[in-house]
């Protein structure tokens, strides 16, 4: 709801940093406003503060969106997931390399159809909003159609989302294939194409190592060259079966973290998939050339690839962010990525406090991935990507709140309980595009290779 000349004003209890909490401590970094309000104006925040000082000031046009007693945050930001996994996760019972061949490869072959391409978009940004997650840092296929159903689909919302095209010439289904010349006049293509349109980022991406020859990592080192402000994502250090496919693929390299470096790959808007297994030598080469780790719990627990130890990357002083990785993620809420977070850190004898936490959902993110000049925070200038969160969606969390005392708690207990549920509506760019109060489950019709499983009813009539 806007009106026509894009001015809204949101109300509630106002949340977002100004630092990290782990670094600053909450003092510095904790922005609270029990009953604030937030002016935007054609999709910028152009005014925040304490409600009853900015409402007398309002134009009389703007329209008040009153989402008191819930939180209302910066939207949500996922530095790491793959477009075509959803129907693919929840998979079972392999870890990552058999993952990719069995599960994954052969899905991701379907997405050279656009209207397949196209469905899948729709679906991931969909559970996306519905979660409160207003970027994400996107693999698409290695089919150009994938890009282009992407990047339509976030442009149609005006979201702020990164993809890219994955290039991969060997060690995959011949169907899946590109080769290095193909990936990078491809990639070319789609960044003059996308890169800057509107609310878009393209980033080079290189599925793997394992899966790209030396020629193609010279032609994303390439591309890298001509286009310096670009992202670049990959995969790092996930699994041991993958750390030694690289040992044996690359034997010139002393680590993994050395092939993307010697292609140019490691350098600032750089985000690395897991980090789980790196190297005194890997952690200090990602800190000195202001790569990121990105931290995907849910995934590196379901595939049994190794727990993230995000106090050796700050002790490092390497950007961390925090993602979903669906769909080796089981989940697209970053409440529940956060959750498995904190029981990841607790087997290491580390914690993550509830604010270092929200933190990192949010600036931390968009500091992760480069774009904390335009998301991540309530403040003038910014993009208005928010998230409406009530912290008494269930049955569970309301009698938690009954013993809550602080804001912290609060927090607590809405990450480690909390879901999609939680979110009671989404904002890109100052427009509602999730209200949790429109939306109604519908039933999926059956498939028809799947008839409906017979209830008591219907079995007792089977059997007469």
């Amino acid at each position: 709801m806007t009106t026509a000349g894009g001015s809204i004003a949101i109300r509630g209890r106002l949340l977002w940093f100004d630092a990290d909490p782990a670094e600053e401590g909450e003092g510095q970094a904790v922005r609270y406003v029990a009953d604030g309000l937030v002016v935007v104006d054609n999709g910028i925040i152009r005014q925040v503060g304490e409600a009853s000082v900015l409402l007398p000031r309002l134009r009389s046009e703007t329209p008040v969106v009153d989402h008191r007693p819930h939180l209302v945050m910066p939207g949500f930001i996922d530095p790491h997931l793959h477009m075509p996994q959803t129907q693919v996760i929840a998979s079972y019972g392999t870890e990552l390399m058999e993952w990719l061949a069995k599960y994954t490869f052969p899905e991701e072959n379907r997405y050279g159809d656009p209207a397949v391409a196209a469905d899948g978009s729709r679906f991931l940004i969909d559970e996306l909003l519905a979660s409160g997650t207003t970027t994400a840092g996107v693999y698409c296929t290695t089919h150009p159609e994938s890009v282009d159903a992407f990047f339509t689909e976030a442009a149609r919302r005006s979201l702020r989302m990164v993809a890219g095209k994955v290039m991969m010439d060997r060690g995959a289904p011949p169907a899946l294939l590109d080769t290095a010349e193909i990936g990078y006049q491809q990639s070319k293509a789609l960044i003059r194409k996308w890169h800057g349109k509107g609310r878009l980022d393209y980033a080079i991406t290189p599925r793997f190592a394992p899966t790209s020859s030396d020629v193609q990592l010279e032609a994303c080192e390439a591309l890298a060259v001509e286009h310096p402000e670009l992202h670049i994502q990959t995969h790092l250090s996930e699994n041991a079966a993958e750390i030694a496919f690289v040992r044996e693929a690359f034997p010139w390299s002393k680590d993994y973290t050395e092939v993307y470096e010697r292609f140019g790959l490691v350098r600032p808007k750089a985000l690395f998939g897991h980090c789980i297994h790196l190297s005194e030598r890997e952690r200090a080469a990602l800190a000195g050339k202001g790569a990121t780790a990105v931290f995907c719990p849910t995934s590196n627990l379901f595939l049994g690839s190794g727990l993230f130890d995000l106090a050796a990357a700050r002790a490092a002083g390497i950007k961390v962010g925090l993602a979903t990785d669906i769909g080796g993620g089981t989940s697209y809420s970053m409440l529940r990525t956060a959750a498995e977070a904190y029981k990841v850190l607790a087997l290491q004898g580390q914690k993550l406090p509830a604010f270092d936490a929200f933190h990192m959902l949010t600036a931390g993110n968009a500091a992760a991935m480069g774009l904390d000049n335009r998301i991540g925070r309530i403040a003038p200038g910014l993009e208005a990507d928010l998230v409406v969160l009530d912290t008494g969606s269930t049955s569970a969390l309301r009698r938690r709140m009954g013993r809550v005392e602080t804001l912290e708690e609060e927090l607590f207990a809405l990450m480690t309980l909390g879901d999609e549920r939680a979110t009671v509506a989404t904002y890109a760019h100052g427009h509602r595009v999730y209200d949790r109060s429109a939306t109604r489950a519908k039933p999926l019709p059956p498939r028809p290779d799947h008839p409906p499983l017979a209830g008591p009813e219907q079995a007792g009539e089977a059997a007469q």
